[in-house]
């Protein structure tokens, strides 16, 4: 976990809802995504698998697979070829709940989201500042953004009294970052704000 920086918004302005490459993908309106898809031969089999694997575990299509694989802002900073990454397929599981929240909780409360980082693997990580303990680098965590306009503290009470219901029941973490940047993962019940001590999470100042 890290504080976050404009890169944010940068990438979330990237995407558009125009359809095409693999199920359930959005292509990124610069086309980096089918670029990305393209450079290796055996990568679109390999992200195939993993949307037939989202749709096995019922979670296929909550969010887009190019939305999904983003890795972070600072991928170019960390010399990074593309802002894309699958996960090893020992890791997919550990999203599968994550994305169950997002679906169940996260979108009936704010609106639909737009991923901003998922994976980051262990060189991505380090070089981001991320912890060496990470929900993001085992593929457990997605930091998220509203599509739609919402006020900070309306977004706040509703996603801190959902987790104050739900979050224990789905193992989530809820984290609080810049901006309306938050965090949502499936790795233990726990929540945090500024300085990624529960102390600071606004969730306080709501009275969640």
């Amino acid at each position: 976990m890290r504080t976050k920086g404009a890169w944010a918004t940068l990438v979330v302005a990237c995407f558009t809802s125009l359809s095409a490459g693999p199920a359930n993908a959005i292509v990124a309106e610069d086309g980096s995504y089918q670029r990305w898809l393209s450079a290796s031969d055996t990568r679109q089999t390999e992200v195939r698998a993993f949307e037939d694997f989202l749709a096995r575990e019922g979670v296929g299509g909550v969010l887009p697979t190019n939305q999904i694989l983003l890795n972070d802002d600072l991928w170019a900073e960390c010399h990074k070829d593309a802002p894309y990454t699958l996960a090893q397929k020992a890791y997919w599981p550990h999203i599968v709940s994550t994305l169950r929240y997002v679906r169940d909780v996260v979108v009936p409360g704010i609106g639909p989201v737009k991923v901003v980082s998922g994976y980051r693997d262990s060189e991505l990580n380090r070089c981001a500042g991320g912890a060496s303990r990470s929900a993001h680098a085992g593929f457990y965590a997605l930091d998220l953004v509203p599509v739609q306009a919402v006020k900070y503290a309306t977004m706040v009470q509703r996603l801190c009294a959902s987790h104050a219901k739900y979050g224990a029941t789905y193992h989530t973490g809820l984290g609080f970052y810049e901006g309306q940047r938050f965090h949502v993962d499936s790795k233990g019940f726990r929540r945090w704000g500024s300085n990624y001590h529960a102390a600071t999470s606004p969730c306080a100042s709501v009275g969640v």
